[in-house]
């Protein structure tokens, strides 16, 4: 290097200048002081064109000094060594691995939030209905599907019924029953409900809706009910429980608190309503627990009060499910390989929890069960 060089020929010329200075006045000694101090100072200038320059070599004598000189390269002492970059990027990514979770965490509270005040609007809309009716509940069946000649009107309506696009819904005049107390689209989905799907809500077959095996007296016994459509035939009652409710007053035992009226279905209700069995500890195929909430569901009690359900089981949120093709190139999710039947203590439970919100009490009893 230059510096080198340098400071090799100060010394060499020192050498020579001391041994000429015996027997001199001091002043001569101070000025050769002087000169060498002028000389340091201007190889600390060089230094720097030392330290920046292209590598290459000198040889002086027996010694080899390699030289620096490209001057396009500067060192700035204020940058980052490797080391202080390398615990940057750590930090910043460690500050990422715990706000990633929080912040997906916040969303997803956010939209549980506004999926609970749907249900609420959907479910003050259901109860204002019923009293302006003297107490008849609205069918609860979304389409009001059947081969009858005159089916009641359904709750959600045919602009629901997979629709092209969002003007085409809101031009189509049948929108069910209850939208005149709503009159707003965006109360009839969930944001986490599966993409293009108008309407994600459904109410639970005991709400005026289809009829299940076990809960309602059978329509071929004649000749009382003979020719009776199915949304006719009477309900079963046991004790103070009404397991298929058409009025409000029919709400006795378990009160309006423990009486489910809508969930979160998650697509369009099609070809059937939200089904919850009574008589069989199974969950139908095409009606799986929803997992879409935080591996949990949402839904509403006829009281107006809205819940959130996170499942107690894994088994009941890792059960098989599939998607199956539906109209207008959508799909809706089933379960693979049929209806399904939980093993485990909390399955059943999960199961049961939603059964007993649902018909007011289970229609079976389980050997060992909880």
């Amino acid at each position: 290097m230059r510096l080198i060089y340098g400071r090799i020929l100060i010394v060499i010329w020192s050498l020579e200048i001391e041994t000429q200075l015996d027997g001199q006045h001091w002043d001569r000694r101070k000025r050769l002081i002087h000169g060498e101090m002028l000389c340091s100072g201007v190889l600390r200038r060089l230094s720097a064109h030392a330290i920046a320059g292209t590598l290459g070599s000198k040889t002086m004598g027996h010694l080899k000094v390699k030289l620096v000189n490209n001057k396009s390269k500067i060192v700035n002492p204020k940058a980052f060594t490797l080391i202080e970059l390398l615990v940057v990027i750590a930090i910043i990514a460690l500050l990422m691995a715990i706000l990633v979770p929080v912040l997906r965490s916040a969303r997803e509270k956010g939209q549980r939030i506004v999926c609970m005040s749907n249900l609420k609007q959907l479910t003050l809309a259901w109860i204002t209905y019923a009293e302006e009716y003297d107490s008849k509940i609205v069918f609860g069946s979304a389409f009001a599907f059947g081969s009858w000649d005159i089916p009641p009107k359904g709750w959600l309506g045919m602009a629901f019924f997979y629709p092209e696009s969002r003007i085409e819904l809101m031009e189509n005049p049948d929108k069910g029953a209850l939208w005149p107390y709503i009159k707003d689209i965006d109360f009839f989905r969930c944001q986490k409900g599966l993409a293009g799907h108008a309407a994600t809500y459904a109410t639970v077959p005991s709400a005026n809706g289809d009829t299940v095996p076990g809960t309602h007296l059978s329509r071929y016994d004649p000749p009382l009910f003979k020719g009776l459509s199915p949304w006719s035939i009477p309900s079963k009652r046991i004790g103070g429980t009404v397991l298929r409710l058409t009025r409000l007053t029919d709400i006795i035992s378990p009160g309006s608190a423990q009486r489910a009226v809508f969930i979160d279905y998650g697509q369009t209700p099609d070809p059937s309503d939200f089904r919850v069995h009574y008589l069989y500890p199974i969950w139908r195929w095409s009606c799986p627990p929803q997992i879409r909430h935080d591996d949990g569901t949402t839904l509403s009690m006829a009281d107006g009060h809205v819940e959130y359900w996170k499942w107690k089981g894994r088994e009941t949120v890792e059960m098989p499910r599939k998607l199956v093709p539906m109209r207008a190139g959508l799909f809706k999710e089933s379960l693979d390989g049929g209806d399904y039947e939980p093993k485990t203590e909390d399955g059943i439970y999960d199961l049961q929890r939603l059964q007993k919100a649902t018909w007011g009490r289970i229609g079976y009893t389980l050997e060992g069960g909880p």
